[in-house]
């Protein structure tokens, strides 16, 4: 069970309630950005793993050579401070794997995992870029299956499942709840699954600013108690 925070107070309540992974980020409210020197500078005293993101800013995959240094930096800094994996992705203007720079960024972040994040579900043909993945040495793949979320996507996430090669994990993730947690482990048969830990002010601000998130391991915790844990 991997839960998705953006400060140490979502961490350490997400660890508390049976987390088995944490993944930091900044902006949850743009599906996760790097998270800054701050964050990075308590992983070592987290209880469990935490992968980092990896994404120097929102909108789409493709990223210029100026940006990929950006990320190859992010990804040694996040090795120094103890990350246990990293969680990044790139994508060619046309949404195929950006095979060049995945690989540059898995040679970097070695001997550290890395989970190709959910720009996989733009991917057109997605059997085809598992074993292109696969290839490159990423070792995990986080998926919605196309679809708002991995419930509604269930099908396709099973699809991808059965399709990824050796030593490529398929990761369930996107609006996990306990009412259907047991049929979407069911219909998927995957192993592990993906959720975010935080909640966020709905009220906008003039300014633009970021909204505020608090922790919010309720949702999380009753994930849990329905697989029994």
């Amino acid at each position: 069970m991997e839960a998705a925070v953006d400060s140490v107070e979502s961490a350490r309540a997400a660890a508390r309630v049976g987390a088995d992974r944490l993944e930091l980020c900044a902006r949850l409210d743009q599906e996760g950005l790097t998270p800054d020197t701050e964050l990075l500078a308590e992983i070592g005293r987290l209880s469990i793993p935490a992968f980092v993101m990896i994404r120097p800013r929102p909108g789409d995959f493709h990223y210029s050579e100026t940006e990929a240094a950006v990320m190859l930096r992010a990804i040694a800094a996040a090795r120094v401070a103890g990350a246990a994996g990293i969680v990044t992705g790139a994508l060619t203007r046309s949404g195929s794997i950006d095979r060049g720079l995945v690989a540059r960024l898995v040679e970097v972040a070695a001997p550290l995992p890395v989970t190709f994040h959910r720009a996989f579900d733009l991917v057109p043909e997605q059997r085809p870029a598992l074993a292109e993945l696969g290839g490159i040495g990423v070792r995990r793949v986080l998926t919605s299956g196309g679809q708002s979320t991995a419930f509604l996507g269930r099908e396709t996430i099973r699809a991808l499942v059965s399709a990824a090669p050796p030593g490529l994990t398929i990761v369930a993730g996107g609006g996990v709840v306990a009412d259907v947690v047991e049929r979407l482990l069911e219909a998927t048969g995957v192993d592990e699954l993906h959720l975010a830990a935080v909640r966020f002010d709905p009220a906008a601000t003039a300014t633009g600013a970021a909204p505020r998130s608090r922790p919010d391991p309720e949702r999380l915790r009753a994930v849990l108690q329905r697989l029994g844990r």
